[in-house]
């Protein structure tokens, strides 16, 4: 079996839907929902895989990232206009002043959410099977160097 099929393994177990294009796999699991008076946010675990066989390397991101739709009251400050409108946002945690490891963005979160979602797992996972393998395992927060 391969290493690539191995680490889709590791993916089905979780359960997660993965995709694949261009050679980088990419897998989601909401591991928190919020629901509020008419609107309800998520908070999402997203990871990336690629398999540099040329290499010998598995190279795999992760990050938490949130999202939210819902009802806005608007107003004068706001982008909606007076009344109640739809409003829906979302938001990469990896800008701004939510940077940082994914610890720390689990930390910052977990002050909004309630989740036991053991990432650290995953990632640990991943990395075994890719020396049980022989290859280099490289990590990194954001998805940029895939």
């Amino acid at each position: 079996m391969s290493v690539a099929d191995e680490l889709k393994g590791i993916v089905s177990r979780i359960p997660a839907k993965i995709n694949e294009k261009k050679g980088i796999y990419e897998f989601e699991v909401v591991v928190a929902e919020r629901k509020a008076f008419l609107s309800k946010q998520k908070l999402v675990y997203s990871a990336k895989f690629r398999v540099d066989e040329a290499n010998k390397e598995v190279r795999f991101t992760e990050m938490l990232k949130e999202s939210g739709a819902g009802v806005s009251s608007g107003g004068i400050d706001s982008d909606m206009g007076p009344g109640f409108g739809f409003k829906k946002e979302s938001y990469n945690t990896l800008s701004g002043p939510r940077a940082g490891t994914i610890e720390e963005q689990s930390n910052l979160f977990g002050k909004k959410y309630q989740y036991n979602f053991d990432f650290e797992v995953i990632r640990k996972e991943f990395e075994s099977k890719a020396k049980q393998h022989g290859y280099k395992f490289s990590y990194k927060v954001t998805g940029v160097g895939l």
